[in-house]
C-alpha cells in the first residue's frame, strides 16, 4: 500500500514538473515571437518595410514609434532622415589647364516621401552612389568654366554656381540640400611656384617704383630748397640795402642764443672783463 501511494505521488510531481516546464517553454516562445514581432523607430529617423510575401517594401513609411510586424516573414529598414554632413574631393582641370584638388561639402537629408522609391533604386548606401558621382561631375563641369586665379577670386559665385546645379541634380534621386559649399582648393605644385615667381617680380617692381619715387622727390626737395635759399638771399640783399636794421635785428637774435645756451651750460666760462662778448654789438 505505501508504494502504491508513492508511486502515485511520484507520478502526480513528475507530471506537475513537466506541467511547468512546458509553461515555461511556452512563455518563452511567446517572449521571443513578441521580441520578433516589435520593433522601434527612434526620433528622426524612418522605416520601410520589407515583406518576403509580397517581395519587396511596401509604399507606407513609418514615423518614430514602436510597432508590430510578422516575424520572420517581414523586417524593418531603419534610415536616417536628419541633416548630415559629407564631403566630395575630386581632382579637375580649370580653364587655363591647371589641375586643382576641391573639397565640397553638402548638407544632404532623404526626402522623407520619396523613401521608398531611394531604397528601391539606390539602396542604403544611396549616399555614395549618388553625391560620388553627380558631384565630381557638377564639379568638373563648373570648374573648367574658370580660371585658376578666378577660383579664389570668384569664389562665392562659383558654389553658388555649383550648389544650384547640384540642388537640380538631387532632386532626381530624391535628395534635400540644406546647404552646399567650397571648403578647401588646394592647386598643384607648378601653379603654386608661378604664384610665388609672379609675387617675387610684383615687389621687385614696387621696390623699384618706390625707389624712383624716393628719387624725384629727393630732386624735388632740393630744388625746392635751392629756391628758397635763392629767395632768402634775395629778402636779405634787398633788406640790407634798405639799411643797418636788419643787421642789428639777426645780431641781436644771436646774441639770445649764445646768452640762452651758457645760462644752461654746466661748462665754467670765462668772460673778459673788458669787450663785448656779444658779437660786439654797438650802443647807441
Amino acid at each position: 500500500m505505501n508504494n502504491l501511494k508513492r508511486t502515485f505521488m511520484s507520478t502526480a510531481f513528475t507530471r506537475t514538473l513537466n506541467y511547468i516546464a512546458g509553461g515555461g517553454a511556452a512563455l518563452a516562445i511567446c517572449g521571443y515571437v513578441m521580441s520578433e514581432s516589435m520593433y522601434t523607430v527612434d526620433g528622426g529617423e524612418r522605416a520601410l518595410i520589407f515583406d518576403s510575401l509580397a517581395n519587396g517594401t511596401k509604399e507606407v513609411v513609418i514615423k518614430p514609434g514602436t510597432h508590430f510586424l510578422i516575424p520572420w516573414v517581414q523586417y524593418p529598414i531603419i534610415f536616417d532622415v536628419r541633416t548630415t554632413p559629407y564631403n566630395i574631393r575630386t581632382e579637375t582641370g580649370t580653364k587655363d589647364l591647371q589641375n586643382v584638388m576641391i573639397t565640397l561639402r553638402v548638407l544632404y537629408r532623404p526626402d522623407i516621401k520619396r523613401l521608398p522609391f531611394i531604397f528601391q533604386r539606390l539602396g542604403k548606401d544611396y549616399r555614395e552612389k549618388v553625391f560620388n558621382s553627380i558631384g565630381n561631375e557638377v564639379l568638373k563641369a563648373v570648374v573648367a568654366g574658370y580660371d585658376a586665379g578666378e577660383l579664389i577670386t570668384n569664389r562665392e559665385a562659383i558654389s553658388m554656381e555649383v550648389r544650384q546645379r547640384l540642388v537640380s541634380r538631387s532632386e532626381t534621386f530624391g535628395l534635400e540640400l540644406d546647404d552646399v559649399s567650397l571648403t578647401h582648393i588646394n592647386f598643384g605644385k607648378e601653379y603654386l611656384r608661378a604664384v610665388e615667381s609672379k609675387q617675387v617680380m610684383q615687389q621687385l617692381a614696387e621696390r623699384a617704383k618706390f625707389v624712383v619715387q624716393k628719387s624725384e622727390q629727393e630732386k624735388l626737395a632740393k630744388i625746392i630748397h635751392a629756391e628758397g635759399e635763392a629767395k632768402s638771399a634775395e629778402l636779405i640783399s634787398k633788406a640790407m640795402e634798405s639799411g643797418p636794421a636788419y643787421l642789428t635785428l639777426r645780431r641781436i637774435e644771436a646774441a639770445r642764443d649764445i646768452a640762452y645756451s651758457l645760462a644752461r651750460s654746466r661748462n665754467v666760462v670765462y668772460i673778459p672783463g673788458s669787450g663785448n662778448v656779444l658779437m660786439n654789438i654797438g650802443t647807441a
